[in-house]
């Protein structure tokens, strides 16, 4: 019988913590790490193209959402900073049976700054240069998650008003993470 897999959702800003929670979970919870910016890093070295992103993400949502319909543990690691973000993934894992647990990272700017600088000058490699401007625009345009969703006592909203469902919503805002099935003429063996 298959065991019903979990959804791990890192949730934050920049240089909070979340990759290295993921690194525990993914031990921990024999889970499958999906974590952009060593994918973006693999693909581009020192580059971090704006229009690499929702592609990237994408794809290991893609991967991510294969791996819950196999029963594998799966955690996404990329900051998720829009509730519609994380309500899209909320309502895939639901859809396949899978649950959600979401972690949230926070730290005061201070000792983000900090980390980032050690980061930068101890793993320049694992990142990328950022400005306090830029992660005080990144701060002012995070939702911080609801208790609700956090302990997943909160519903799941509806998809904006232009998308019928959040699987809709998921195909636009990344496009990449939608399988399509192969023509039939196509298919191994057939």
């Amino acid at each position: 019988m298959m065991r019903q897999p979990t959804l791990f959702l890192t949730v934050g800003l920049p240089c909070t913590g979340k990759t290295t929670a993921a690194r525990r979970i993914e031990i921990e919870q024999d889970a499958l790490r999906l974590t952009k910016d060593e994918w973006v890093k693999a693909l581009y070295g020192q580059e971090n193209p704006p229009s690499a992103q929702a592609v990237i993400e994408g794809r290991l949502i893609q991967i991510g959402l294969r791996a819950l319909e196999l029963g594998i543990n799966v955690v996404i690691d990329f900051g998720l900073w829009s509730r519609d973000e994380r309500s899209a993934l909320r309502q895939a894992a639901a859809d396949l049976g899978a649950t959600v647990e979401m972690r949230y990272f926070e730290l005061p700017p201070a000792e983000q700054r900090r980390r980032l600088d050690q980061r930068q000058a101890e793993a320049p490699h694992t990142t990328w240069p950022m400005s306090d401007e830029e992660l005080a625009d990144w701060a002012a345009k995070f939702d911080v998650p609801t208790a609700g969703e956090l302990d997943g006592g909160e519903p799941i909203d509806d998809p904006p008003a232009r998308f019928a469902t959040w699987d809709e919503w998921r195909r636009h805002r990344w496009p990449s993470s939608h399988r399509r099935p192969e023509p039939r003429e196509q298919r191994c063996g057939q």
